[in-house]
This record gives structure tokens, sequence and C-alpha cells, in this order.
């Protein structure tokens, strides 16, 4: 076992339910430590954060400025290697390219940033600095994602014809944002969020999910965005059509007001000779289906899987694996990039991770989506006119 990566966070205090993801998410592996941070945009409530997550005082920063400057000024053995970023979305760009300048590597929460031209200066950035940059993209770290990604890859289902992927939430079914709840309250504030609602928080999940299993490339859209709950001013429900560029097409689903749901994120997709079938709420089941052959329902952890499946497996078959280990297959790809690019180890192929590009191409689908959904042009009449005979 290599020396352990030292990480410090940005946001993710009291509270936070995100930073609390990341930070148990680093311990499973033991290859990256959480040893400094800057975990509020308020000053003393970093301190106490800090404090009270056992940070050395000189680690504690009141600020993510401040956090930059000390740590820069560390002998290159005690500075952090990486800096994991976990704020709402409006200050991501400032810090991530602070950071990436400053020589750090970086671990982002989606959606990156809020423009594609954003988008396109973190991409430079990353390039001059030679730095490796991930993005949280957390459901293709599950273990039958990568086993579905796999057998995509080696043609099990033929060419690809059709994808429907949906991710339907019911938390933001009433206007809770009004109750002082912090996070929707970020959530569905053009300033923080940015361009979309449901689209940029859970949509680019799904597009991402989608793009990463089956490899397909989104050519054009025609996106339905709504905001049903009075007052709200970001969608709240999203339907879509998608053709790729392969000539398959494919439906996007993506709602937070589907009353009574939880977190139900699923994909589908068929090819010539057959399809699959994954939900995030059962993740250690993948189903597959072949014409003339009986259904199979593959599990997690079990000897047939693929490499790709075995190497983001921790746990004998049988045992529940979800959710925090999903993050830390994200994390544990970023390690491994950041000792390969040190020269340490070569690094493995079956531990690839979302990258500074996944998350420009998330941020451009976000901005096409809206921009697809404020206009009326998509739109053929269907109302039956008998006149018209």
């Amino acid at each position: 076992m290599s020396t352990p990566l030292s990480m410090a966070m940005v946001g993710g205090g009291q509270d936070a339910f995100i930073g609390a993801v990341h930070r148990m998410a680093v311990r499973l592996d033991d290859q990256i430590r959480f040893v400094a941070g800057a975990l509020s945009s308020t000053p003393e409530r970093a301190k106490v954060s800090g404090d009270a997550l056992g940070l050395r005082p000189d680690r504690n920063y009141p600020t993510w400025q401040a956090l930059i400057e000390q740590e820069t000024k560390r002998s290159p053995e005690e500075r952090v290697d990486l800096i994991s970023i976990v704020t709402p979305n409006d200050s991501h760009y400032e810090i991530a390219r602070a950071c990436v300048e400053a020589g750090f590597h970086v671990v982002l929460d989606k959606p990156m940033v809020h423009s594609s031209q954003q988008a396109a200066d973190l991409i430079a950035a990353v390039e001059r600095a030679g730095t490796v940059f991930g993005v949280t993209y957390n459901y293709s770290g599950y273990p039958l994602v990568r086993e579905a990604r796999h057998l995509v890859q080696q043609g099990e289902l033929g060419t690809i014809r059709k994808v429907i992927v949906e991710y339907n939430q019911g938390w933001l079914s009433t206007k809770l944002e009004a109750s002082g709840q912090k996070q929707a309250g970020w959530r569905t504030d053009p300033a923080r969020s940015g361009l979309g609602g449901a689209i940029g928080d859970i949509g680019s999940h799904a597009e991402q999910l989608l793009r990463f299993i089956t490899g397909l490339e989104i050519d054009s859209i025609c996106a339905d965005l709504t905001a049903f709950v009075p007052g709200r001013e970001l969608d709240d429900d999203v339907g879509m059509l998608l053709r790729f560029t392969s000539g398959a097409k494919g439906v996007l689903v993506a709602s937070q007001v589907c009353t009574g749901e939880e977190n139900n994120l699923r994909i589908r997709a068929w090819g010539e000779k057959g399809g699959l079938d994954w939900r995030q709420e059962q993740p250690n089941e993948l189903i597959l289906r072949k014409a003339d052959e009986p259904m199979r329902h593959l599990r997690s952890a079990n000897p047939y899987g693929s490499p790709a499946a075995a190497a983001a497996t921790r746990i004998p078959a049988g045992h529940p694996e979800a959710f925090i280990e999903a993050f830390a297959n994200i994390y544990r790809g970023v390690a491994d990039a950041i000792r390969a690019s040190r020269g340490e180890n070569r690094r493995d192929p079956e531990l690839p991770f979302p990258d500074v590009h996944d998350g420009a191409r998330g941020v451009q689908f976000i901005e096409r989506a809206v921009e697809s959904g404020r206009s009326d042009r998509k739109w053929t009449p269907a109302r039956w006119d008998p006149d018209a005979e």
C-alpha cells in the first residue's frame, strides 16, 4: 500500500449531507486522508466545523483563499495533494480554477460550473497545470453500472437502438425552499444553482450515466422543462427526447415532484441482440435480456462478473454495496491517476472516473436542454381537428 494521499475539503461542514458522504467515501480504501479544510463560507462556522471533525488548528482554515495560500507555502511533502470542493454550484468555477492554478489535484461536485465558457476555461487550466481533475458523477461508480458498460463494450447487446433513462424524486413536490431548508434553498435559486433546476441537479446525472454505460453521444434533443410548484423559478420536472450520433434514439425523464418517490434512478438500453435494466434503488442486480433466452439476473461480487465490476467491488456476494462505495470508487480512480502522474504506479484501466471533459459535456447538456425547453419550435400540434379532414 502506498502512503495515503492527503486531502483538504472546501465546504461540507456541519449539517452538510454531501460533505459527510465524501469524507466517508475516502476512508473506505485508506488511500486518501482528510487533513485540512475551509468547511463553510462563514469563517466562524468553518472553524466550528473543523474543530468538530478534529482538524489541527493550523489546518482549519477560515476561507478557501486562506487554505490555498497556506497550503501552497508548505513543503511538497506536507501540503495536501488533493482538494475536494463540495460547495453550492455558483462557487465551483472560482474555487476550482484557483486550486488548479495553484497546482492541486481536484475533485469537484457536479454540475461542474455554470457555463460552457467556464468549462472550456477550466479544461484549459487543467491542461496547463497537468493536474488530475475528477467530477463526482457518482452513479458511474456502482459495480453493476460498470458491468453494464462492460457488456455493451463487449457487444452483448449488439448495436444500441433505444435507451430510456429516468431519475425521479419527490422531495421538492412542495415549496420546500420557503421553509428555510438549506438544500432546497440553493438548488432552486438560479443565482446559486445555475440555469437548470431538476435538469442540472439530477438530469445531468441521468445523461452521464447513459453516456458512461452505452458510449452514445447525443446529437440533438427535444426538451420540455416545467416548474410545477407555484413561484418556483427553476424547472422541477423534465421530459426529453434524444437523438444520438449513431442513429439510436432515447428518452430522458428527470423529476423532483414525483410525490412519494425517493431516489429512483433507472436505465434501460436495448440493442439488436439484447437489453439491460439497472435501478439505483436495487443497485446489486442487473437484468440482462436476450431474444429466445431466459432473463438473467446478474448480481454483484460473483465470479461471472467482469474485471471492471470486480475492481469496483469490496465485499462478498450477498452483502449490499451501494452509495458510499460508489463515491469511494470515484476517489479511488482519482487517487490511482494522481499516483500514475507521479510515476508511482501504472494507472489501472479498470478504475475510470469522470474527468473535467465529462464535467464540460454535462454543462453543455444542461445549457442545450434549457435552450430547447424555452423554444416552442419543436412542437407539432396533435389535437384532432375534424374540419381538417
